[in-house]
């Protein structure tokens, strides 16, 4: 390895997914990774669009990088800079009119190709940008991945959407729905699996979509509900999540599998973003608050202790007060474990962006805080409600401090525990002592400690 490379990822969990993939695409070209992008030869910024902010993010990092790229050239070293992921895609030469010291602009659905951007660039020194959906080619191109591999990774099996929702513009930046074949899924797995893995996380921008190719000599195709039932045969992973799903495509197949499936973790993220029915039609979410209910309902009965995340937009064109209510009304019944929420951010080339009576900023920011206290007091209480309770954790990382490791339970909450690195990768039992606002702490609990509750969690509902 001789040239350095620096990937700098902004937004989702399928980005760094990506970015990983990109550092193997790049290693058979003699690209170690760094964490300085003062040494980098190529440094790649793996960019998401779906708010205002984190593409102004993208530019100021970008001011940030220049002094570096011309510092280096006047050593007599030359450093590419290539802006990847959605923010290229939806945006291309834009990108080198506004920052003219760019010299890759690429989309998500290319970067397999980043070693020939690269090789093409250094060669001519001219500017190149690529925006092309080949999704296909992409996932078959790609190596095994090596990078990225601890006790929890994510992977891949599902990229762009077919929802259209007016505020939304994955359809524009990561295109149609596509599933990865079943086999590639399972063999990609496999492999992590081989190297330690203990828990994947699914990932697709609409992952309860998947409608991949089935295994071979099966025909057809397969649902998300018979991918993870196939993913639970692997030896050696003990864990299955997956993320983002859509209430419309909550099947009753995948449901049931929340009931049957130990390895399935007891944890769902299920964006509804309203609770108001007029603003879910102006959003083109193809569903009522209360059929969202219904789904929920459906989901609890199947596992009675599984922990909810949810999606919030505050401030969508049109949102009255009431409609607002609404919203506080359907996470109050609702009762979540932790949430995101956001003020709606008008993105170019979206219904939502010319829709009449654009909600003022302040009243957004008031919403905003009104709902997130909310949010953040359910959360509280589900964690607090864990105290007592022995829980299965994956010991993942290092914490902060010296003589602790991080993992995550069941529900996807970080437990700090007092044990030593050689446990990482480790699933133990430990005693939950105390409860913060986004984490717990707890102790691994000995064979002989009785009287601790069992790992089921009741949701937590105000």
């Amino acid at each position: 390895m001789s040239k350095k490379l620096y990937i700098k990822s902004f937004g989702c969990q399928m980005n760094v997914y990506d970015s990983d993939r990109m550092i193997d695409v790049m290693a058979p070209h003699g690209y170690a990774q760094t964490d300085e992008p003062e040494e980098a030869d190529l440094i790649v910024l793996n960019t998401c669009h779906i708010r205002e902010k984190a593409a102004e993010k993208v530019y100021s990092e970008l001011g940030r990088l220049k002094p570096i790229k011309t510092a280096r050239e006047r050593s007599g070293e030359r450093t590419l800079i290539a802006v990847a992921g959605c923010v290229a895609q939806a945006e291309g030469d834009e990108i080198k009119r506004r920052q003219p010291m760019v010299d890759l602009v690429f989309g998500p659905q290319t970067y397999h190709k980043l070693p020939g951007f690269v090789a093409q660039a250094l060669a001519d020194e001219e500017f190149h940008s690529s925006t092309e959906f080949p999704v296909e080619e992409k996932f078959e191109q790609l190596p095994a991945p090596s990078h990225g591999v601890g006790p929890s990774t994510f992977l891949t099996i599902q990229e762009g959407c077919d929802k259209f929702c007016t505020f939304c513009v994955v359809p524009y930046t990561r295109g149609a729905e596509f599933s990865r074949p079943a086999n590639a899924v399972l063999d990609e797995a496999a492999s992590f699996a081989s190297r330690g893995v203990r828990e994947i996380t699914l990932l697709g921008q609409n992952v309860n979509a998947y409608r991949g190719e089935a295994a071979l000599g099966q025909g057809g195709q397969w649902s998300l509900a018979q991918l993870v039932v196939a993913l639970a045969e692997i030896e050696g992973l003990e864990r299955i999540r997956y993320t983002t799903s859509h209430p419309r495509d909550m099947t009753d197949d995948l449901i049931e599998t929340h009931a049957s499936l130990t390895k399935l973790m007891p944890y769902l993220h299920l964006p509804v973003q309203s609770g108001s029915d007029r603003i879910l039609k102006a959003m083109n979410r193809g569903h009522s608050a209360q059929d969202y209910v219904k789904v929920i309902e459906r989901v609890r009965a199947a596992r009675p202790d599984i922990a909810l995340s949810s999606d919030f937009i505050v401030g969508f064109p049109g949102e009255t007060d009431k409609d607002f209510e609404q919203t506080l009304a359907l996470v109050r019944e609702i009762g979540y474990a932790q949430s995101f929420s956001f003020k709606y951010s008008r993105r170019p080339g979206t219904p939502g962006a010319d829709m009449p009576a654009q909600v003022p900023e302040a009243v957004k920011s008031e919403r905003l805080a009104a709902l997130q206290a909310l949010l953040s007091e359910q959360q509280i209480a589900f964690n607090t409600s864990s105290i007592g309770q022995k829980m299965a954790v994956l010991l993942e990382k290092p914490g902060r401090h010296e003589g602790q490791i991080v993992g995550r339970s069941p529900y996807l909450q970080s437990v700090q525990v007092d044990t030593n690195e050689q446990d990482i990768g480790r699933i133990v039992d430990v005693r939950i002592t105390e409860a913060l606002n986004h984490s717990l702490r707890g102790k691994i609990a000995q064979e002989t400690d009785m009287g601790i509750q069992g790992s089921r969690i009741q949701p937590c509902v105000s």
